[in-house]
């Protein structure tokens, strides 16, 4: 079994990840304190790489981080790893002291930025990176593929869900918690790890 620390202090993200991988392969703990790791890598891979490194050159201990966003095609240099931030420019040029950079602002400043583009296909992507020791460094990729709706819709998930139509399904994320919870980017990012884990898991016995 994989004993690490998650490169976040944010206790729903320990359940919702172990709830993913089974608790005979993978034990997350969390830290007892948050690290300020500045975000500046080119892309998810990056940014996950420099969380787990600093949670693992602090606490001396495996540690596990993922990065995840949304990439809307239309918008190729928009939202990524941006996706936390989107909105942050033109939220400072209305200089609206009151107003702050919610989910909700976000979806609806995506909505005007898409008006009258036909093409909305787009794909959430969760990378994780497992870093056992600095010769040990293991990265598992989900993605989830779709396209952004007209309109908002559910009041389910969080973040950009209630925009987000998956292929298949009829409907936004943000009314599809159950079938989220196995289909999600984060899920078969998970899946990936937990397919390595078990075929390494004589080999990391940490």
């Amino acid at each position: 079994m994989v004993k690490a620390f998650l490169a976040s202090t944010n206790q729903h993200k320990v359940e919702e990840i172990s709830g993913l991988v089974s608790p005979e392969l993978l034990t997350l703990l969390t830290p007892d304190k948050k690290l300020d790791v500045i975000e500046d890598g080119q892309d998810f891979h990056e940014n996950a790489l420099k969380k787990a490194k600093a949670y693992f050159d602090c606490f001396g201990s495996p540690s596990l981080s993922d990065d995840s966003g949304i990439v809307v095609e239309a918008l190729p240099d928009e939202l990524g790893i941006y996706s936390a931030r989107f909105g942050q420019k033109e939220l400072t040029s209305q200089k609206n002291g009151g107003q702050k950079l919610t989910s909700q602002w976000q979806n609806e400043l995506l909505l005007t930025k898409l008006q009258g583009v036909t093409a909305r296909n787009a794909y959430y992507i969760c990378v994780i990176c497992l870093y056992l020791s600095d010769e040990e460094i293991f990265f598992f990729e989900g993605r989830l593929h779709g396209e952004i709706a007209d309109e908002a819709s559910g009041d389910g998930g969080f973040g950009y869900d209630p925009l987000f139509i998956p292929t298949g399904q009829s409907s936004s994320l943000a009314t599809l918690s159950e079938w989220k919870s196995k289909n999600s980017h984060r899920a078969k990012a998970c899946k990936q790890m937990e397919s390595f884990l078990q075929g390494h898991k004589k080999d990391l016995d940490i």
